[in-house]
């Protein structure tokens, strides 16, 4: 099982690790969801969060947008699957996200990808997943 902490990484580099260890038949478990970042302008994000939330048409058929900060970093490791093989749908079972540090995962060893950090941002505009959240309405 391979722990990894998403504080102060960026989400689809993060993401992309994610899968690819799921893909090779690990169980792979990512903690501080909440914490992750999403680079961009809080004001566009936003707006393009809301257009596409708005852009559903009937709510009970189309894409499920989550407004928790775990459940939209699975999402968003959900689409770095082949999701409509096999394969896929096995592997992202096997992939969990939680907000914060269970207490099952407080003492073992944590992978933070180095090539996902927020350092190699080339600028400083960036947004967590939890204030991109609450402005989207979220509870956290």
């Amino acid at each position: 099982m391979k722990v990894y902490d998403a504080s102060e990484m960026i989400l689809g580099r993060l993401a992309s690790h994610v899968a690819k260890d799921a893909l090779l038949g690990e169980d792979v478990v990512v903690v501080n969801c909440d914490a992750a970042i999403i680079s961009g302008t809080r004001r566009l994000l936003f707006v393009n969060q809301k257009r596409r939330r708005e852009k559903r048409g009937y709510p009970l058929a189309g894409v499920r947008i989550h407004r928790s900060a775990d459940r939209f970093v699975r999402r968003a490791v959900r689409g770095m699957l082949p999701w409509t093989k096999t394969r896929g749908r096995e592997s992202f079972k096997r992939v969990m996200c939680h907000i914060g540090v269970p207490k099952e995962f407080e003492g073992k060893d944590m992978i933070k990808v180095q090539s996902a950090h927020m350092e190699k941002l080339p600028n400083s505009k960036y947004v967590t997943i939890a204030q991109l959240m609450k402005d989207l309405g979220g509870k956290e």
